[in-house]
């Protein structure tokens, strides 16, 4: 026996999370959409197992981080599913998809068929054992990716107060759970093979400022070495870490971020892969019209740069998802994604914000000795990139907009001395036309030729106000 949706979504993460949202708000029936997932719980908001769900005080724990509360949308409990009629099927593994029959095989026999299959399978975490190392099944060896590692991670912490955590990887989960794990007043060495933490995005002077930040809540960095070997105890515990370059560690716990792998398995021989991910169209859709792909798994175009992206992080997990729905529900309406790519991260005090893609020529600005700083890069004459530190609300939106805009940088120099402010005024431009030169700048700004006067007060008033908030800012740490 079997069961039979319209709509099936394959994975239990974000995506999935954010596509049953947007199919309810665009209309399904009871007992047409089915979510097949491995995890024994709906959705949840990963990116809360390496921070609130690791704090030592009030903890998050489920069901406050469901999806969709991310986004300050709805939290999505199984009593919600219910409610909406959305078949949830936790716990289970899937043995096997045919994509021309439109069949799921689960591991435990069970066939269930789809007319609209949505691809959320994500990507899992690396494991050591692919690099060469063995002991990834040692009692206090962890990943995190899923609740259940979550848990793991803090049952290990909880038992040894004031132990020794040796963490692999100078990544985003690197980073984020040594932060977590410092707060629980562990000692914390971090190895990684590079020169700088976060080498995929951060500059050598970005990282160093983070790095020594780390250090002076008590973080130790070992770079440009990586684990070669454990020491094991006779009840299978590791008890030290073995490194490359001959040194030791003694460990009572070990976390492990050393990157992940989508979860295409299932789909190979059967729709085009690339990336490493699913290959969809503009509205998410992939080599098969019936089939569509979101979040980790899925290589979509980035409009803005002109070229196929598969991106790891939550807020293309979730904008993806919703895109794809979009199409799904109304195709006549479809239009093709465009996506700025963002990350962000927040660890103790401090919180930072990425947009855009970081080649080409870097330009640092700001305060580096503990305010607000950040830089852009600019490629083939353009901003294609920023980032922010310690920004408000409206600096972060300021950056997000010039960025997408892609303004003409003819002078490094003047954007270095202008920082922050160039987005601020950047970002209030009106509509794109041609561009003019604004006086006594080397930076080209766009503007219609038809309201010169009115934008070049728009403008002024700009620059006027934005130095006038820098000098607040100025005053206020004075």
């Amino acid at each position: 026996m079997g069961r039979a949706f319209v709509y099936v979504i394959l994975g239990g993460g974000v995506a999935a999370g954010y596509a049953a949202l947007e199919f309810t708000r665009r209309g399904i029936s009871h007992g047409e959409l089915c979510i097949i997932s491995e995890e024994p719980v709906p959705p949840y908001e990963r990116p809360a197992l390496s921070k609130g769900f690791l704090l030592p005080e009030a903890p998050s724990r489920l069901p406050s981080f469901h999806t969709c509360v991310g986004a300050n949308e709805e939290i999505l409990t199984p009593k919600w599913y219910k409610e909406h009629g959305i078949e949830l099927v936790l716990g289970t593994r899937v043995k096997s998809v045919d994509i021309r029959r439109k069949t799921i095989l689960t591991g435990s026999g069970e066939t269930i068929t789809y007319k609209i299959l949505v691809i959320a399978t994500g990507a899992r975490a690396l494991k050591l054992e692919e690099f060469g190392v063995k002991g990834s099944d040692s009692e206090n060896v962890c990943y995190l990716r899923n609740l259940a590692d979550a848990n793991r991670l803090v049952n290990l912490v909880q038992s040894c107060p004031g132990g020794n955590a040796v963490v692999i990887g100078g990544g985003y989960i690197g980073m984020e759970c040594a932060a977590s794990l410092v707060i629980n007043r562990v000692n914390v060495t971090m190895v990684f093979p590079e020169e700088h933490c976060m080498a995929r995005l951060f500059t050598p002077k970005i990282a160093s400022y983070y790095e020594e930040f780390y250090k002076s809540k008590g973080v130790n960095f070992v770079k440009g070495t990586i684990l070669s070997s454990f020491d094991i105890d006779p009840n299978g515990k590791v008890t030290a870490v073995n490194l490359r370059d001959g040194s030791c560690l003694p460990a009572d716990m070990v976390v492990v971020g050393i990157g992940i792998r989508p979860n295409t398995s299932l789909f190979e021989g059967q729709l085009t892969l690339e990336k490493g991910g699913i290959k969809v169209n503009g509205k998410m859709q992939s080599s098969n019209s019936s089939v569509y792909a979101v979040g980790d798994v899925a290589a979509f175009p980035v409009k803005l740069f002109g070229d196929s992206r598969r991106l790891e992080h939550v807020d293309s997990a979730r904008k993806t998802a919703r895109h794809a729905v979009a199409a799904i529900k109304e195709p006549s309406k479809a239009v093709e994604f465009d996506y700025l790519p963002f990350f962000y991260s927040r660890v103790f005090t401090l919180s930072w914000q990425f947009y855009g893609d970081n080649i080409g020529d870097v330009v640092h600005f700001g305060d580096f000795s503990g305010g607000t700083f950040g830089a852009y890069w600019v490629s083939n004459g353009h901003l294609v990139g920023s980032f922010l530190e310690g920004g408000t609300k409206e600096e972060y939106e300021a950056i997000a907009k010039a960025t997408r805009l892609k303004p003409a940088i003819e002078d490094v120099a003047e954007l270095e001395r202008q920082g922050l402010v160039f987005a601020l005024i950047a970002s209030q431009k009106p509509p794109l036309s041609p561009p003019r030169e604004v006086a006594g700048s080397s930076i080209v700004v766009e503007r219609p030729i038809y309201a010169f006067h009115a934008t070049a007060g728009v403008l002024l008033a700009a620059s006027i106000a934005a130095f006038a908030y820098w000098y607040g800012r100025k005053r206020r740490r004075w």
